[in-house]
């Protein structure tokens, strides 16, 4: 099997390692040799640790689907759009099989991928697109094909889980942990991508067609960052008995299919909580095998490379499964559940001036919207100084409590605009 590799990053190295270093056992696994013979980079006198002399060298990627000598490609270059879009296109189209870990342009273009595969018969393997090193497409896809899927749900994102484990185990404020994170290597330079959740939603889509067989829907997920968690809410949480994980959650309800990315307050006992740093889980529920909980490195060089390698080994061998699970013409257009119609438990965190009557307030705005408090909580007094009230909910539609919130940020003794997060029940 005679494979092209497009990006030479750090995921690209990777790759490229494996295979020289485990090319007898690949072969007996996969049943052929798997032979790199063209590479696509950026430059190509770049010093990347390794030798690429022997393997020809295309300035465009796109070219490499012309050349004889491959029959396979690997797309590492990242991206929706652009290079990457345009190689995958044309080599699915020309009947050549792609392996990618790239989950933005299978979150914007998956379903129309997967079609392109299935009309020229070939393979899009994407293990490597979600959760790293975690094999969860595989698990969903074909470990799990005889369950229906109540939830899959985890922590999808290795810099939000570290900053906020970082925050918990520290105190720090989140912009002093980001920065840390910057300085380690453990979040970009812009680390918007991460930090404001889009980065767990480009997975999060794919594993919602995985699991409920309906077309990639990226803009149908509601996406909330981290930005928002302060040092207060993590102590709070864990005074409550939970710790705070930015959580992507998929879920099928009478009305349709929740998708949503945000943080999550989560009981301090249970797996998804006791996971920390840059380390990922998925947990799916299936209706016969209940929970099965999947944990590793979701990203790195090592990790990625290993899931791709293993996309190519499938691929190599002759395994072949329809891109997400069923073939496209049998996935469904199923309805979206928008975020305000989530039915679920609350933290709420007002900052108010300390006078009489405030509670009253609060109390009554809750009140009208039939909202009932499991909890309220304020530490000390400080007489016409703001103070933090914290509250917990009862389960409630979401829409009730931000009407009740919005009236609240309007009271007078409102200082700051009120803090809400949802409270999983896992």
């Amino acid at each position: 099997m005679k494979i092209g590799i497009a990006g030479l990053g750090t995921v690209g190295v990777g790759v490229i390692k494996i295979l020289q270093a485990h090319a007898e056992l690949l072969k007996a696994r996969s049943g052929q040799r798997i032979e790199i013979t063209a590479v696509s980079g950026r430059s190509r006198s770049k010093d990347r640790g390794i030798s690429i002399d022997d393997y020809t060298w295309y300035d465009n990627a796109v070219d490499m689907v012309s050349d004889p000598e491959v029959e396979l490609v690997v797309e590492l270059i990242g991206g929706s759009e652009g290079v990457a879009k345009d190689l995958c296109v044309a080599a699915l189209g020309a009947g050549k099989s792609v392996v990618t870990a790239n989950k933005a342009l299978l979150a914007m273009h998956g379903t129309e991928l997967a079609s392109l595969a299935e009309n020229n018969n070939v393979s899009l393997n994407y293990e490597a697109a979600v959760a790293g090193g975690i094999p969860i497409v595989k698990a969903l896809r074909e470990g799990l094909a005889g369950n229906a899927i109540n939830r899959v749900y985890g922590i999808l994102n290795g810099t939000c889980n570290y900053i906020l484990t970082e925050m918990e185990e520290t105190g720090g404020d989140f912009g002093v942990i980001l920065k840390e994170a910057q300085e380690l290597g453990y979040a970009e330079a812009d680390p918007g991508f991460d930090i404001d959740g889009v980065d767990a939603a480009h997975k999060l889509a794919i594993l919602t067609s995985l699991a409920y067989g309906t077309p990639v829907d990226f803009n149908s997920v509601y996406i909330e960052g981290i930005r928002e968690v302060g040092a207060l809410d993590i102590a709070f949480a864990q005074e409550f008995g939970y710790r705070i994980r930015l959580l992507g959650v998929a879920r099928k309800t009478a009305n349709g299919i929740e998708q949503r990315v945000h943080p999550c307050m989560v009981r301090h006992d249970t797996p998804i909580a006791n996971v920390s740093g840059v380390f990922n889980a998925v947990v799916a529920e299936g209706d016969f095998v209940d929970n099965t909980v999947y944990e590793g490195r979701g990203a790195g060089e090592g990790p990625t490379a290993s899931a791709v390698v293993a996309d190519i080994v499938d691929i190599a061998a002759g395994r072949r499964t329809p891109t997400f699970g069923i073939p496209c013409s049998q996935l469904q257009d199923i309805p979206k559940v928008p975020v305000e119609e989530h039915v679920g438990c609350y933290y709420v965190r007002l900052t108010v001036l300390d006078l009489p009557g405030v509670i009253a307030d609060v109390s009554a705005a809750f009140r009208d919207e039939e909202i009932s408090i499991e909890s309220l909580l304020q530490r000390g007094r400080a007489p016409e100084e703001a103070v933090s009230v914290v509250l917990t909910t009862h389960e409630v539609k979401e829409a009730a409590l931000q009407k009740a919130l919005a009236v609240i940020e309007k009271f007078d003794h409102s200082v700051d605009k009120p803090r809400m997060i949802r409270i999983a029940t896992l």
